[in-house]
């Protein structure tokens, strides 16, 4: 059963308490989400209080996915860019499917429907996001439309003697 994305759903504690647990969720299953595991959803709350706080001030959209069940299921923030000659693009940010979805296809959905969303978004022509190298990423980013237009070496320390490049992709939207 397909997901159903939602762009700004009411945060309540439901949201609040499903995001945390698919922030913790990927981390943990070695997801590429800003943290490395294992962490805690104590952890993991400033940074969604973080992207709370940027969605209050309207600098940044919640996509989020549900599953048949109604539980947060797949997310992505598409966050407007502050700087007065780059407002045309946008980043996309903490993109998550959970681990049990994994394998359904529901991230190629979840792109699709964030790309729809930027598309909706008055002046915004392209989507840009980084990943971390090692994980396939770049590949499946590619599968999806992005083209890597930079690589930072050596950016990204998961763990001392564990360096990763800070690849740049971006999805022309027209």
């Amino acid at each position: 059963m397909p997901l159903t994305f939602t762009l700004d759903p009411a945060v309540d504690r439901s949201l609040r308490d499903g995001l945390l647990d698919l922030w913790t969720d990927v981390t943990n299953a070695g997801g590429a989400v800003g943290f490395v595991p294992p962490v805690t959803r104590e952890a993991v709350r400033p940074e969604l209080v973080k992207q709370f706080t940027a969605m209050a001030e309207g600098r940044s959209r919640l996509l989020a996915g549900f599953d048949q069940d109604g539980r947060v299921s797949a997310t992505a923030f598409l966050t407007f860019n502050t700087h007065r000659l780059m407002g045309h693009w946008l980043w996309l940010y903490t993109v998550m499917v959970h681990p049990r979805h994994q394998g359904k296809g529901y991230g190629r959905d979840l792109l699709a429907a964030a790309a729809d969303a930027a598309r909706g978004f008055e002046g915004i022509e392209a989507i840009r996001l980084t990943c971390r190298s090692g994980m396939g990423l770049e590949r499946f980013y590619g599968s999806c439309g992005y083209k890597e237009v930079g690589r930072i070496p050596d950016a990204i320390r998961v763990a001392p003697g564990d360096d990763r490049d800070d690849v740049i992709m971006l999805l022309p939207l027209h």
